[in-house]
Formats: C-alpha cells, structure tokens, sequence
C-alpha cells in the first residue's frame, strides 16, 4: 500500500526542520543559550531544503487534495441535481393542464 502523498511531504518538511535545528543546537554551543536563533536558522534552512528538493512531494500532495475535492463536489452535484429533478417532476404535477388555461381573478 502506497503512503499518502499529504503524509509523505508533512514528514519530509517536518526533517528539513528538525535535522537542521538538531545540527544547530548539538554542534554549536551558542544556539543552546540562543535557542530562538537556532529555530530562525533551521526554519530558513528548512524552508529553503523543501523549496529545493520537496518539489514533486507536494505536487503530488497537492494533487491527492484536489482529487478528493472534486470527487466531494461531484457528490455534491450530483445530489443536487436528483433533488432539482424531484422538485422539477412535483412542480410539473401540481401544474395546470396544458389545455386548461389558468382562471385569473
């Protein structure tokens, strides 16, 4: 079974910030005191890694959000018109005969 696309890239992006706040934060000591800085730094370099490399997981995350929307706006109408068609069909019994003209008062 395939993974979800939506998953996949929230995992991905969620490592392009962890990894390099980890880096950060065991590798330099200042960002231990400055611990701010250090989530500035790998928020940057996370969003930079994910505009570089993420590319084709959020296309395809993007994509899975659209299908299932219009598969719900499909529903949707499709409702919609069997609804339209069950007033249309009462309307057209409670209408007047076509040779009758309606009395006017």
């Amino acid at each position: 079974m395939k993974p979800a696309p939506l998953l996949v890239y929230t995992v991905l992006r969620l490592l392009a910030f962890l990894v390099p706040l980890a880096i950060l934060w065991f590798f330099f000591p200042i960002f231990r005191e400055f611990w701010w800085l250090a989530a500035i730094f790998a928020a940057l370099i996370g969003t930079s890694i994910s505009l570089l490399f993420l590319r084709r997981p959020l296309s395809d995350a993007s994509a899975s959000i659209h299908e299932r929307r219009e598969a719900r706006t499909t529903v949707r109408q499709e409702d919609a018109e069997a609804e339209d068609a069950v007033i249309d069909e009462s309307a057209a019994d409670d209408a007047p005969p076509s040779d009758e003209k309606p009395r006017e008062s």
